[in-house]
């Protein structure tokens, strides 16, 4: 069987999940927070974001309230006209659309984001191209991802699925009967770090999990707990074994 990367197309149609509104909310107040942190500002109103494999909508729609306006692409043609046909704001775009093909203007975008989405694109490379490409001189990217160094790994629930070399995490999902063929594929923070050196980074993994109510992650890490605290110690100490939550902002031109 062939092991080349395409495109996951209808990706929402093979994950039940994309579709729990109160967790997708939760993650779009998460971006929320996060972006009014990092600018020292709430009022996010005069901003143009756009949301890459934005999916069926929900998490768009809620960040819609607070953006001025608010565009999502995604390759996956029912998630689109889920998002299409149920959720309506004048400052609320949905468009069948390319990641690794953006079609905007160079400099355009206020804001973009990018979560848990560079796995499942062909070439990350070319999509963080893509998105220094867009963003407006000062403009960032809110982007967040898997770390390939996992325990387990989140989309087939197999430990170390990641971890292993590909040719063996093909026939590992094969034998687990949870796939076909390993698509995902996570790079390691050092690489992350490589493919977005063009972008100033702000890490705010450490940040995020010190401050779970504040970022609106309590509902994943109650403050206190024994997850907390590993997670605490490993996004402070360990940030190479750590889930990244970064700010991507493209440098200002002189």
């Amino acid at each position: 069987m062939s092991t080349e990367r395409n495109y996951q197309y209808g990706y929402s149609q093979l994950k039940p999940s994309l579709f729990n509104a109160d967790k997708r909310v939760l993650k779009a107040e998460t971006i929320i927070r996060v972006c009014q942190d990092f600018l020292q500002c709430q009022d996010l109103s005069n901003l143009h974001l756009l949301d890459v494999g934005s999916s069926n909508g929900i998490i768009d729609n809620h960040l819609a309230k607070q953006f001025g306006q608010v565009s999502g692409i995604d390759i996956d043609e029912p998630a689109m006209a889920h998002a299409q046909a149920t959720f309506m704001r004048d400052n609320l775009e949905f468009k069948y659309g390319d990641a690794m093909d953006i079609s905007v203007a160079d400099n355009s975008i206020d804001v973009i984001v990018c979560t848990q989405i560079y796995e499942h694109v062909p070439d990350a490379k070319t999509l963080f191209r893509e998105i220094h490409r867009t963003l407006k001189p000062g403009g960032f990217c809110y982007f967040s991802g898997n770390n390939r160094l996992m325990l387990m790994e989140p989309h087939y629930r197999l430990p170390l699925l990641s971890v292993i070399p590909r040719a063996l995490a093909h026939r590992y999902v094969r034998l687990a009967r949870k796939a076909d063929y390993y698509h995902e594929k996570h790079y390691s923070w050092w690489t992350l770090r490589q493919l977005c050196s063009q972008f100033n980074i702000v890490d705010y993994s450490a940040k995020v999990v010190a401050e779970p109510e504040k970022f609106a992650v309590d509902y994943m890490l109650t403050k206190g707990s024994l997850k907390w605290q590993v997670a605490r110690l490993v996004s402070e100490y360990a940030r190479w074994a750590s889930p990244m939550m970064w700010i991507l902002q493209k440098p200002k031109e002189h």
